[in-house]
């Protein structure tokens, strides 16, 4: 956390905050012809690269929907890999366009740093994740336990909070980057490992034996998952949202990557205005009136991409859970398109 602070404070002083300077961003991406989204270093089901260097995952997809909502090419997208502790400067600098990586939103960073956070890709909280052999069943069990967390992120000061609140002693190892604190885990320097629950869910399945390590069933913050752009620039802000919405509408009203192009010849209002056919909800963000079908042909809606990248079917094996839509028992909404 005090890392956290330092940077709010950094982006503070330097003034990377809104700026002007980037003022018409739609503007400047579509004269480079491509989106510069920034990633992590690697996490499998949400961003990460093969080894030809195509990038796949949820967050991914994100950065592939505004390409295609902008460009109709959701190939049209370079991405930076970035750490912790450089994403909002990056962000800031305007190194890039938007922010995809794991990134909770919180006060501090909405009010502070001159960013404006999207939307909740995916809901998460934090959970610790132990050697199997240990036989520990509980986070009430870790007491002086050495715990390896990544510095620069809300994980070190929710982790505090928790030991405090349930008189446990607190013995942290501290990386800087997320590969590292992964390695000092498989390298025995130390006994748990915490981050948000996804992200262990995902680097677990990268284990030589996966089953050899768990996941405790303590979640002890809430991590609202999200993507970043720069303040000050609405129309930006905009078409960012709306791409997020666009995904999740498309999911409720039945419309998918595979069935598209017969919806186009549905009597549904709602699916008329999604897909471009009634009305026209892009040109007031510089976008082409088909701009969500772009979106849906090319990426697919909230539930594909959460499916191919994170699923149950996937070796990340997330459930839905709070990530599923209102009407089916979680917090995924999107506003009305009218």
């Amino acid at each position: 956390m005090q890392k956290t602070l330092v940077t709010i404070a950094l982006a503070a002083s330097l003034g990377l905050g809104a700026t002007a300077a980037h003022a018409d961003i739609l503007s400047d991406v579509k004269a480079k012809g491509y989106v510069q989204c920034g990633v992590t270093g690697g996490v499998p089901g949400f961003s990460a690269p093969d080894a030809n260097n195509v990038w796949t995952g949820l967050e991914v997809d994100y950065c592939r929907a505004l390409a295609a909502a902008i460009f109709n090419d959701p190939e049209a997208v370079r991405y930076t890999s970035l750490t912790s502790q450089e994403r909002f400067t990056a962000l800031s600098a305007g190194e890039i366009d938007v922010l995809s990586r794991t990134t909770t939103w919180t006060m501090s960073r909405d009010t502070q740093l001159g960013i404006s956070f999207v939307g909740t890709m995916y809901y998460d909280g934090q959970g610790f994740m132990v050697r199997k052999a240990d036989g520990i069943a509980s986070a009430l069990d870790l007491s002086g336990a050495a715990i390896c967390i990544e510095s620069g992120t809300t994980t070190e000061l929710n982790a505090a909070d928790y030991f405090a609140a349930n008189s446990l002693e607190f013995n942290t190892v501290v990386f800087v980057d997320q590969d590292e604190v992964v390695k000092a885990y498989e390298d025995g320097r130390c006994d748990v490992y915490t981050t948000d629950a996804s992200a262990l869910a995902a680097e677990r399945s990268k284990f030589a034996v996966p089953a050899d390590h768990v996941i405790l069933p303590e979640i002890i913050s809430k991590e609202p998952l999200g993507p970043v752009v720069r303040a000050g620039d609405s129309t930006w802000f905009n078409i960012a949202r709306w791409t997020y919405y666009a995904l999740l509408e498309a999911e409720e009203l039945g419309v998918s990557q595979t069935n598209v192009d017969e919806m186009l010849g549905s009597d549904n209002p709602s699916i008329k205005r999604l897909l471009g056919v009634e009305g026209d909800f892009g040109t007031p963000m510089g976008l082409t009136k088909d701009w969500a079908y772009q979106i849906i042909k090319h990426v697919g809606n909230y539930a594909e991409s959460y499916d191919r990248n994170v699923g149950p079917a996937t070796p990340i094996g997330l459930e839905r859970g709070l990530n599923a839509l209102w009407s089916n028992g979680g917090l995924q909404y999107a506003p009305p398109i009218r």
